[in-house]
């Protein structure tokens, strides 16, 4: 008799035990299956804010189709400037080929795209670049694009430091021409700053690692002086 009852108590033990397994199993893969839900519905979270981020900005007028810059010239070769306007080579390389780039452009032989992009933000205590960056796309709606980047290479400021006040900016853009009350506000206001953002998420993601950065439809143009510029200008529309 009491081998029967151990026999019996033994089986309700193996069967509790079966129980407690099923039951953990099923626990387990109800917390699986809620961190998967979790992870893909972050996942998806992520990339439309990442997508938002990236298409959310304004153009100013005067900017490429994408947006990732500012078209100046209509001629048959394509010249992309990517340039931050803390760089201090690429000062040097306005200083040195600039004229070039100005006269390409006066004889119709290129289209310019000057993307101000914003790498050196780290260099800065007041996030000048992309505060500079901003500015020039209010100059270019005030149609003083090149004029006012032009100036702001001249005023340049040393990396390490706050970088011209928007005070400062607003009054290059007056003694470049710009309306200082319709500038002014532009450059107060950060109208641009997300289009900086996007330019200079774009010329990332496009591998552009450095400033100066200067391609000839599409080729890189490893010394830019002015006679490799032109050089690879005249190769470019044979």
């Amino acid at each position: 008799m009491s081998s029967r009852k151990g026999r019996k108590d033994a089986a309700r033990v193996v069967r509790e035990q079966l129980a407690r397994e099923q039951r953990r199993k099923r626990t387990l893969w109800i917390s699986v299956g809620a961190v998967l839900v979790l992870v893909v519905a972050g996942l998806i979270g992520w990339s439309v804010w990442s997508s938002q981020q990236s298409e959310d900005f304004t153009a100013p007028p005067g900017a490429n189709d994408t947006g990732t810059g500012i078209v100046v010239g209509s001629g048959p070769v394509t010249i992309d400037i990517y340039e931050d306007y803390l760089c201090p080579a690429c000062k040097q390389f306005e200083q040195t080929s600039g004229a070039t780039i100005e006269q390409l452009i006066n004889d119709g032989k290129v289209r310019v795209v000057y993307h101000p992009v914003a790498f050196l933000n780290r260099y800065s205590t007041t996030d000048y670049s992309t505060r500079s960056s901003a500015a020039s796309g209010c100059a270019a709606e005030g149609g003083k694009f090149t004029e006012f980047g032009k100036a702001l290479f001249e005023r340049q400021p040393p990396e390490g430091g706050a970088g011209l006040s928007d005070d400062e900016l607003i009054d290059i853009g007056a003694e470049v021409g710009l309306d200082r009350d319709a500038f002014g506000s532009c450059v107060r206001d950060g109208k641009y700053r997300s289009w900086t953002k996007h330019v200079t998420d774009e010329a990332g993601r496009a591998k552009v690692t450095g400033t100066p950065s200067i391609l000839v439809d599409g080729e890189p143009v490893r010394e830019w002086t002015p006679e490799n510029i032109t050089a690879a200008v005249e190769a470019a529309g044979r």
